[in-house]
Order: C-alpha cells, then structure tokens, then sequence
C-alpha cells in the first residue's frame, strides 16, 4: 500500500524526505507519497526492510527514543509527533537521505488510523459490538459468541481469556490489543468469513485510542465500580473514560445500558447512538426477575419468558439480561435465543464450580475488584451453606492500593472464614499488601482471618481444614494459569490447585 493511502485522515503538520522538507504538490513530494511500504509497526524490533515504524509515547516507554533502532533494522519511514535531536543530526549528515518522516499531531491517533487504513477498515466489515465497564465484560462478550456461534454464524471474540476467529483460538496479551494488533485480528476474521465480532473494551484502550477509527454496530455498559484508580488516579476520569465509548458510538448503533447502576444513565446522556436499557430491578426494554435459584443455576423470567439458567446470582442475571437484549437488538429469533441461553454456562474462571468429599464446594472467580467479591460474596451467602463460607483472596502488587482495605472489609462481612494471600505480587512484597487488606478488617475480621503469603498453600488449606457442607471462593485469578511474584511469571491455576487439593483430601481420609 502506498504511503498516501496509509496517511488518509492523518493529521500530517510536515513531511521529511530526509533533511529536505517536503511540499505538497511537488514532484518530490508525489514521489515520496507513492512508494509502497511494506508492513506497519510500532515495535522498533519488529522492523525489517521497506516497513512504516510509528513512534508512539505509552505509559512506560516513549517511541520516539527508538526511532535509530528501528531505522537500523530496515524501517524507510517514521511516523512521529516530533524529530528527536539525534535523529536530527543523522538526517543533516546525510545518513537519512533515504528516509520518510511524517510528523503527526498525535502519534496514538494515528497509528489507529493508518492501522485501519493499512488492512482496509476491517471493523467496517464486521457487526462489531463493544462491552464495557468494570465487571462482566468478559462474560457477556464470550457468552454473545457463544450464542451467535451457536445460531450457526461465523464469529470472532477478543476477550481478557482469549481471542477466536471463528472456532481457532488465539493467546491474548492485553484485555483490548493495539489498533494494529486490533485491525490484523478483524482482517483476519473478515478473511476467514467472520459475520459478528464481540469484544471486551477496557479504559485502558479507550483513554490510549487503541479502539479509535473501529465502526461499532453497538455498545454495552455493564456497571462501573472501584478500579484502575492507579491508572487513571480519580474515579471521575475512570467514569468518563468508559463514556467517552459511547459518546463516539455512531447515530446508526444501539447502545444498551444498565440502568440499575447509577451511572447507566450517564453512560449514555451524549451518545448519537440508539439507547435502550435493561435491568434486573426497574422498569427497561430488558427486563430480568430471578424467579428461584440454588447451586446448580437459576429460573429467570427475562421480558416475560421463562427461562432456566446454569448461573447463579443478580451479576450473573444482569449478564445475561444483557446478552438478551443485545441479540434481540441484532434481530437474532427470540424463541432461538430463549433455547441456547439455557444451554449456556459460565465462562472459565467465572464462579466455575468443583465439588469434593462431604459436599464442600469451591468457587473459581475472576472477582478482583471490591464490587466483585462482594456481588459473589453476597451470592455464595444467599444459598445459605450449612458450613462454613470460606473466603481466598488476595490482591494484585503495583495496581490500586486503595481497594485493598475496601475488599478486606468486604470479606469480613460476608465470610465465616477468610484465608488472606498473594494476589500477582509483581514488584511489591506479598506481606506488605496483605498488611493493606488488613489494615480494612475489624477485630471480628481479623480473628476468623488467616494470613498465608504462599497461593498454592491458602487454596490448600482452605480445602483440607473445610467442614463439611461449605461453600469455599477462591477470588481474584479466575482463569489466569500464572502467578507473577518479584517480576517472574509462575504456572499457577486456582482451579487445578483446587482439584489438586480435593484429590489430596479424599486420598487422607
């Protein structure tokens, strides 16, 4: 593709044909524009011969100070916000004769734009529905492919678990990859004859512009709580953040939001984007009650319809409201879609169940957020155990130390038994971010508490020392398979310790 078709709707302010400015409508300025370039990146490392390297400053690491290096590996151009010093005085000596640099208004904005310019606006091909908010998203992005994947379509799913094209499964790294990353994933289900595409979208990606120049055909709020304030340091930029999704929503998509969290309505106040509301406790287009449920799912009566369920829970019932309502929206049939949803189950690490000797079970979820564990908290306590409620958790190093306190306040109140320990410590001693979740614990709190740094041996002892008939949550890792403590990663999976554990048990007995 040339370099005029990979600039269209970029905010150029100057191009460089190595030291010599470039003027539009010149000769020298049609020449350098048609050249053909070969791949795009925004790793220095990833450059070889005739590829465009875009210099973007991210969080940790600015570009722009890797410019020589991807030049050194092959790179012919250089998209930047500006040309640094070095750079400078290679290109008056005359070693960047060769060279494009095209000077942007914002290196972020562009890399979305010339990435979706680069594998021909991928998104446009596609019915792409976006989730957002603080809790759910994973499940009502998988669960929507699971639905449309059953109802005989061809899908894709970009998710915190996984990415799908189709039924191939591909490693995810980011819950929202980078726009280049993001447009070669939908080219490749356009190519492979993908009709919808479900994805996660964090405020990671939308405050960064990962997600910029994508054409969504609908937007979901799920609820918006207590997290990332590491990130985006007040709650009021988190908030605004996720809305930013929906003010850019297009007049031709819908926006479905749930209006029993009290910021649903906000979500959705300056979108051009149709709106329409569900619930589990007020008056909405969609509309759930939970009729009964035990620890083997629920009966839900969702717009009227009767439907039984393999969740359990208000979280899970607005979840799946949610998937409802947004393949009605997408005209799927309502009697198909009332059949499959009863065949549906949690997705992994999503209060995934396993039962042991003398009917303890135990809990897998993903819930790492104050809202979180207290909604599985408050589920797990209305099935009224005859045993104990025993509650695992811990919380992640080098993230948002005020929700440490606030969780362990929420596992004193709900827990008959706690078991506090390493989270993914990263950097940041396990003991001192124990010591913040403790410091959240009343007295009462504190004596039904223990305080295990090692994982494997909390989850462990949770299972052998548990009374018959209780109910045990592990929280906070859900379908992770690692554990990173001092910086290195570690095979850790909550769900095979806590089979490992069950096996152990039954075998001493």
């Amino acid at each position: 593709m040339k370099l005029s078709n990979l600039l269209n709707g970029v905010k150029v302010i100057r191009e460089f044909l190595g030291s010599e400015e470039l003027s539009q409508g010149t000769a020298a300025y049609s020449v350098a524009n048609n050249v053909p370039v070969g791949k795009i990146t925004a790793d220095s490392r990833a450059c070889k011969r005739g590829y465009l390297f875009i210099a973007v400053k991210g969080i940790d690491a600015d570009g722009h100070r890797f410019i020589g290096k991807a030049i050194e590996a092959g790179a012919q151009f250089v998209v930047c916000e500006n040309i640094p010093e070095d750079e400078e005085i290679a290109m008056k000596a005359g070693k960047r004769n060769d060279i494009t640099y095209v000077i942007v208004e914002n290196g972020r904005e562009a890399e979305a734009k010339i990435a979706a310019n680069y594998y021909d606006n991928p998104s446009h091909a596609l019915k792409l529905v976006g989730v957002t908010g603080t809790n759910g998203k994973t499940s009502i992005a998988t669960l929507l492919y699971n639905m449309f994947t059953s109802l005989g379509y061809k899908c894709g799913l970009i998710s915190t678990i996984a990415n799908y094209i189709g039924a191939a499964k591909f490693p995810t790294i980011n819950t929202t990859p980078g726009p280049i990353q993001l447009n070669a994933l939908m080219d490749q289900m356009v190519a492979k004859g993908c009709q919808y595409c479900f994805m996660e979208v964090s405020s990671h990606s939308i405050d960064q512009g990962r997600i910029a120049d994508l054409k969504y055909c609908g937007g979901i709020f799920t609820n918006i709580t207590h997290d990332h304030l590491d990130y985006h340091k007040t709650f009021e930029n988190y908030r605004n953040c996720k809305k930013k999704f929906f003010d850019n929503l297009p007049n031709d998509a819908f926006a479905l939001t749930n209006i029993d969290d009290r910021n649903g309505e906000y979500m959705v106040q300056n979108t051009k984007a149709k709106i329409h509301t569900y619930s589990c406790g007020n008056v909405a287009d969609f509309r759930t009650r939970i009729m009964e449920q035990s620890i083997e799912g629920m009966q839900l009566n969702i717009n009227g319809t009767d439907i039984w369920c393999n969740f359990i829970g208000v979280y899970n019932a607005e979840n799946l409201t949610a998937v409802y309502g947004a393949a009605m929206l997408l005209g799927a049939p309502h009697d198909e879609v009332i059949r499959i949803m009863s065949t549906l189950h949690s997705v992994a690490g999503r209060l995934e169940y396993f039962k042991g000797k003398d009917n303890v079970i135990a809990a897998v979820d993903y819930a790492h957020t104050p809202d979180a564990l207290e909604n599985v908290l408050k589920t797990l306590q209305a099935l009224k155990p005859k045993g104990d409620l025993i509650c695992v958790f811990g919380c992640g190093g080098d993230r948002d130390r005020t929700k440490r306190p606030e969780m362990g306040a929420i596992a004193g109140k709900y827990a008959t038994r706690i078991i506090v320990t390493s989270d993914n410590p990263r950097s940041e001693d396990p003991m001192a971010i124990i010591q913040d979740i403790k410091a959240g614990m009343d007295a009462d709190a504190k004596a039904k508490a223990d305080f295990i740094t090692d994982r494997l041996e909390a989850i462990r002892t949770a299972v052998l020392t548990a009374k018959p008939d209780s109910l045990i949550l592990v929280a906070g890792k859900g379908h992770e398979d690692y554990q990173i403590v001092c910086g290195v990663k570690h095979h850790m999976d909550d769900r095979e310790t806590v089979q490992n554990a069950f096996k152990e048990k039954e075998n001493l007995s």
